[in-house]
């Protein structure tokens, strides 16, 4: 997530053309969309990162019922 905002920030830095990034090419830009894109669609899915986050919740929720269980 916080690579999208730093994408979105340096869009909008662009767009507005303050000086550090009014210089850098829109194609620098869309292609770091691209690759973000790229690792949220397969990266995550390949180092099976979307299901240890399913599983942490699913474990959350597990501890959670045990422990209003023997309250």
């Amino acid at each position: 997530m916080p690579l999208i905002i730093i994408i979105v920030l340096l869009a909008v830095l662009r767009y507005l053309e303050v000086e550090p990034v009014a210089g850098l090419s829109w194609w620098w830009i869309a292609g770091l969309f691209v690759v973000t894109f790229i690792w949220f669609e397969f990266g995550e899915k390949f180092l099976g990162l979307d299901k240890k986050k399913a599983h942490d919740e699913a474990d959350k929720i597990r501890r959670e019922r045990i422990k209003n269980t023997f309250k």
